[in-house]
């Protein structure tokens, strides 16, 4: 960091000052913009922050996390300071940063637990019952750095987070991200769509439609909903309910669950292989491949409501693929993998992923009464 001195009022830079600050911003890359105008935080500010150098990567946590450097306006106005809440416990914050967004986190007691690429948050953060200390901390391109803090009181430990099909703020993708990086993988990139709050297939009147279909042969769509973040829970109960039109099309479907916190990611991903394998696969994420287990998988009747339950607990380092309920029958799977590591976006997220066949038929899926328990 550099020191920075500016005017305020009818003050003016002495001409040595203005001299040197132009010779440190151009020596560490920081376009110089005056004072005048300047948001408060950065013309104020007795510093130049050395700005990231490459803002593609995700920064490991700071744990504690790190004091204010001349921060921008940043809210918490969910929960309100010595509120009282139940857990999961919605968290609500927004940042005012004069550049671009590098990262947002929430920090619960210190440790990190959710991460955002974006200038606010909306989700539900777990907590042990009794006294916390909610910190939400945020840094932009710049570097500067907003910290923002409430204390609250867990009460009660609610199941999770049920009817999560009509929530807002569902993200997917296809073949590869923006940044080049694998995603659904697959030969191609999927035409899919999804369409909420609707009546008819639905269980209790406001499914989601997902379609797949497109050119591209093989070719996937990945949808994942990010609820939030915490540390407190490692057991998980992913319960939904599925109606496919077409139940020959699909190369497979894949369900998935993903916790992280402190560097590892714990995927529990799942995926009935109607086409390749006969069988359910679980994920393996240390290894990242998939791996048949013995549990059978044909292609589900079309338009039939079909019950999906997947239980799985976080084990040390490891994930537990404890047991799969499916269409009337249960199964004891019983196996474990080592997690993810080196993995620095702290989240507790579902997603289900949609796979084209080798002539891409089009198909539809519904999803309804979507809920993850965690406890």
């Amino acid at each position: 960091m550099r020191w920075r001195e500016c005017a305020s009022g009818d003050q003016r830079l002495k001409p040595g000052t203005a001299i040197l600050l132009i010779a440190l911003v151009v020596a560490v890359g920081v376009r110089w913009k005056g004072c005048q105008g300047l948001p408060p935080n950065v013309a104020n500010c007795p510093v130049i922050p050395t700005a990231p150098s490459n803002t593609s990567v995700i920064p490991p946590a700071v744990e504690p996390p790190p004091p204010a450097l001349c921060g921008f306006p940043l809210t918490i106005s969910v929960p309100g300071e010595g509120a009282t809440v139940n857990s999961p416990a919605n968290v609500v914050a927004q940042a005012l940063p004069p550049d671009q967004i590098y990262w947002m986190r929430v920090y619960v007691d210190g440790a990190a637990i959710y991460y955002s690429f974006t200038d606010n948050v909306n989700q539900y953060i777990w907590m042990t019952s009794g006294a916390h200390t909610i910190e939400v901390v945020a840094e932009d391109i710049a570097g500067y750095i907003a910290t923002a803090t409430t204390h609250v009181n867990v009460g009660m430990q609610l199941p999770g987070v049920s009817g999560i099909q009509n929530l807002q703020g569902w993200q997917s993708c296809s073949a590869a991200l923006h940044n080049g990086y694998t995603c659904a993988a697959g030969l191609g990139t999927a035409t899919s769509e999804l369409i909420q709050g609707q009546s008819s297939p639905s269980l209790d009147g406001t499914a989601a439609q997902f379609t797949m279909g497109g050119p591209h042969p093989y070719s996937n769509e990945l949808y994942w909903y990010p609820l939030g973040g915490g540390n407190s829970v490692s057991h998980f109960t992913y319960d939904l309910w599925f109606y496919v039109d077409d139940g020959n099309a699909p190369q497979s479907l894949e369900f998935d669950v993903n916790q992280a916190f402190g560097g590892s990611r714990w995927t529990f991903g799942s995926q009935c292989d109607f086409n390749q394998t006969g069988e359910w696969n679980v994920w393996d994420p240390l290894h990242e491949i998939w791996v048949p287990i013995a549990v059978p998988c044909k292609h589900f009747p079309s338009q039939t409501w079909i019950h999906l339950v997947w239980n799985f607990e976080r084990v040390g380092n490891q994930v537990h693929y404890i047991n799969l309920s499916v269409a009337d029958n249960t199964y004891n799977v019983d196996v474990y993998y080592t997690a993810q590591p080196n993995w620095y976006q702290e989240e507790i997220d579902i997603a289900f992923q949609m796979d084209g066949n080798y002539k891409q038929q089009p198909y539809n899926v519904w999803l309804d009464e979507v809920t993850l328990d965690a406890y």
